[in-house]
């Protein structure tokens, strides 16, 4: 999806008119209709693009991920997996949340692993590892 099409579907998306965006961002009317047209998308400045995007409530990141090309066509999260999902999702989060979230998940896989399959097919977990922290004994 190009950078025209993007920037009237979130416009569109918002329920905001071009006059509307234009009040409330500062960017010309007439320079933001040429660039949904794809007029004056070559002498856009980053300054410009990052007003609109602020006023249609998306980071630069997020503007330039696979999530916003998505949002716009239901069929494409139908398609993917769960898992590439999770994943999409993953990589559009910001760097300390998507970092604090593989650590949680590392340590529920860890957990997993130490679960026992037996013959009858039931679950049962391995020996309990020892607790992390122990309790001074008390003296009597």
């Amino acid at each position: 999806m190009d950078l025209v099409l993007k920037l009237r579907e979130l416009r569109n998306l918002r329920g905001l008119s071009q006059k509307d965006v234009a009040r409330r961002s500062g960017v010309g009317e007439k320079t933001i209709s040429s660039f949904e047209t794809g007029q004056r998308t070559g002498t856009m400045k980053l300054s410009q693009l990052g007003k609109l995007l602020a006023i249609y409530g998306v980071t630069e990141e997020q503007f330039f991920s696979r999530a916003i090309e998505e949002l716009f066509d239901p069929d494409a999260i139908s398609r993917r997996s769960r898992e590439e999902q999770l994943i999409a999702g993953l990589q559009d989060l910001p760097v300390d949340a998507r970092n604090a979230l593989l650590e949680r998940f590392e340590l529920m896989l860890d957990s997993a692993q130490t679960v026992r399959r037996p013959a009858a097919g039931s679950i049962r977990l391995a020996t309990p590892r020892p607790p992390l922290r122990r309790t001074p004994a008390s003296a009597t």
